[in-house]
């Protein structure tokens, strides 16, 4: 309750600022919930960017804070970004301001983007950009990639493309990415990639949405922004951002959870979706701008072995529920995939495609608990990626990339058996 009032008795005074400023052409949100490690890094890079590509433009860094009790909003008014390297600006243009404000709403990133939207659009600026606040590669320019595409050339929504470890984004990879893109005809490579870029005419949209009190804002806010995005028929693109080196995830933290969160708000954008959807037949491209073309990425180690053995035990212990989701020629598919040699084990695109349909289906129809459903989606998401692994030993980047390409097409081919399924559960 304390906290309560204390976020309650801080928005007069977030108003009074905001007054005071009078207005802005930029504004660039930072969620932030316990950052203080990065996060003075973030907001240096964000002034340096500012500062050397929009000299002219009236810019505001706002920092939407969760409650941190690390420091982070101390650090945020406090970070000066070193002028060396610069360029050299008369003081009569305009200095970049800083809030950091804390946000009302269920506790979340959702709530945190939410009043970014809304201050920018008091400030009525005509480009809102939203960064990570544990964001370890981002440089100035990564400001200018964001922000130009909406300042000066008229695009509504910029996603980023990033360039990945080939283990890396297993997630977006398998489901999230080809999914997206066999639902809603175009291809965004990171729907969930975190940074994003936005018009006026796109906050308006989004701030009219009435999601911002539910699991979707709370969990999969970057999903929604996306498919609200792709949904909206306003003009889209994404830009080439390098390399994303972020503060490592939780170790404790729960795979199974984590699928429960991604999973769960893209399943419920197809509730909310489907008329859109249903008419939508292949893809197109959506284009890449500027950024560079060759970076390094971090390594990311996994272990194929572990993952097939949670393969072969989800056979054993959930076998009743994926009963319910699964037809049968497809448990039938699985358990032969199951019981090879663990160095031969192969998961079929086609069998692939078809179980996260299933599951998506299930979800919709509530089949059993949503929770339940998609942690027991865990061990086959697991036995993809072992597959996948297997297979992507020796491959360059390029090879990887293709490979993932045939996955999408796949569910794009395999978009029919979705729509009949939803349509007519009944007939399988």
């Amino acid at each position: 309750m304390a906290a309560n009032m204390a976020t309650e008795a801080a928005q007069p005074e977030v108003q009074q600022k905001i007054d005071a400023l009078g207005g802005a052409d930029i504004v660039i949100g930072i969620p932030s919930f316990n950052n203080a490690a990065t996060i003075g890094h973030v907001v240096r890079e964000a002034q340096r960017g500012l500062r050397q590509y929009f000299p002219e433009a009236r810019s505001v860094i706002i920092n939407s804070d969760g409650g941190s009790n690390d420091g982070t909003p101390a650090i945020v008014m406090e970070s000066v970004a070193d002028e060396s390297g610069l360029l050299q600006v008369p003081h009569a243009l305009a200095p970049v301001q800083k809030l950091s404000t804390p946000y009302l709403g269920i506790p979340g990133k959702g709530s945190a983007i939410r009043n970014v939207f809304q201050l920018a659009r008091r400030l009525g600026a005509k480009a809102c950009a939203v960064i990570d606040a544990d964001l370890r590669s981002i440089r100035p320019d990564w400001v200018r990639l964001l922000v130009e595409p909406v300042l000066e050339q008229g695009y509504d929504f910029v996603a980023p493309n990033y360039v990945r470890h080939k283990f890396d984004g297993t997630i977006t990879n398998s489901v999230v990415y080809p999914m997206s893109r066999a639902l809603y005809g175009k291809r965004i490579r990171q729907p969930t990639g975190g940074e994003f870029s936005f018009s006026q005419t796109m906050l308006d949209r989004y701030l009219a949405q009435n999601v911002w009190e539910t699991d979707v804002a709370r969990f999969g806010i970057d999903i929604w922004l996306t498919t609200e995005a792709l949904c909206s028929g306003l003009r889209i693109c994404q830009v080439a951002l390098g390399a994303k080196i972020h503060d490592p995830k939780d170790l404790s933290s729960d795979l199974s959870s984590m699928l429960v969160q991604v999973l769960g708000a893209m399943f419920t954008e197809m509730d909310r979706n489907t008329a859109v959807w249903q008419k939508v037949r292949g893809s197109t491209p959506v284009i890449v701008l500027g950024g560079p073309s060759e970076v390094e990425t971090e390594p990311v180690k996994v272990d194929a072995g572990k993952m097939i053995d949670s393969v072969q035990l989800g056979f054993k212990n959930l076998f009743g529920i994926w009963s319910l989701v699964l037809p049968p020629n497809s448990l039938l598919e699985l358990r032969k995939h199951a019981q090879r040699p663990p160095a031969e084990f192969r998961l079929a695109d086609e069998l692939w495609v078809r179980v996260v349909y299933d599951f998506a289906v299930a979800h919709h129809f509530r089949t059993i608990s949503r929770d339940h459903l998609l942690r027991a989606f865990t061990p086959l998401y697991l036995g993809w990626v072992a597959s996948f692994v297997m297979e992507m030993e020796t491959a360059d980047a390029a090879q990887v990339e293709a490979r993932i390409e045939t996955l999408c097409l796949r569910y794009e081919e395999q978009k029919p058996y979705l729509i009949s399924r939803w349509r007519w559960p009944d007939r399988f």
